[in-house]
């Protein structure tokens, strides 16, 4: 299947403000001894001031606990809750698939504290993506976008480094549903792609206009 892809924007951003919705902020609002906030308007920033009455590691482990108490363990938590203040360890922590999560909570941290944790960023990217047979209507998957993404990443990339295998179609990718953070198809052929900073940097995307031509994988 070849397809057309026309990068549109890329930009990094140190939040996604949207991942935050206000049931989020009342419900940590109440772990941070600050109840009964429904009615305010400005809930994030009521939300950084009761932040700012706890010690940063302190705050950490309540975000922490609130958004992965599931996947963590009260140990892990508590470890994870003192890297952060030295370490980006959403960029660096093993399971993938924790990542994003990290990252949102490191950079609601980061901003409440004024810089006290260290920033990471996010990498967004705009796109359309044409079929070049008109009659394809393949719906594109977080790896599938990747591998046509390959030839215009740069060598230095470490997706590329890291999958190279991957990437070229040779073996499944099941990482890609984790490097990928969201994949939004906004209109026909048009998508917005967020991933981790870390992961593709704005300044390794090479190519601006290219085509490529991938194959759906299948098991032996």
């Amino acid at each position: 299947m070849k397809y057309k892809i026309n990068i549109e924007k890329v930009s990094t951003v140190d939040e996604i403000k949207e991942y935050w919705t206000n049931a989020d902020y009342i419900q940590l609002l109440e772990r941070f001894n600050y109840p009964d906030a429904e009615e305010s308007e400005n809930l994030r920033e009521l939300l950084f001031m009761a932040i700012s009455d706890f010690e940063a590691d302190e705050a950490a482990r309540i975000v922490l606990d609130y958004k992965l108490s599931e996947e963590l363990s009260e140990g892990q938590i508590e470890q994870i809750s003192n890297d952060m203040l030295i370490d980006t360890v959403c960029e660096e922590y093993p399971e993938m698939e924790l990542q994003s999560t990290l990252f949102h909570i490191n950079q609601l941290l980061f901003k409440a504290f004024n810089g006290k944790f260290p920033s990471s960023s996010a990498t967004i990217i705009d796109c359309t993506i044409i079929p070049s047979d008109k009659n394809n209507d393949t719906k594109l998957t977080k790896e599938m976008i990747l591998r046509l993404f390959n030839e215009a990443l740069s060598d230095r990339n470490i997706v590329k480094r890291l999958f190279e295998e991957q990437m070229n179609g040779n073996v499944e990718f099941p990482e890609a549903e984790h490097i990928i953070w969201e994949l939004k198809e906004l209109d026909s052929n048009q998508f917005k792609i967020t991933t981790s900073g870390n992961l593709v940097k704005k300044e390794e995307i090479i190519s601006s206009e290219w085509e490529s031509e991938i194959e759906e994988f299948e098991n032996d």
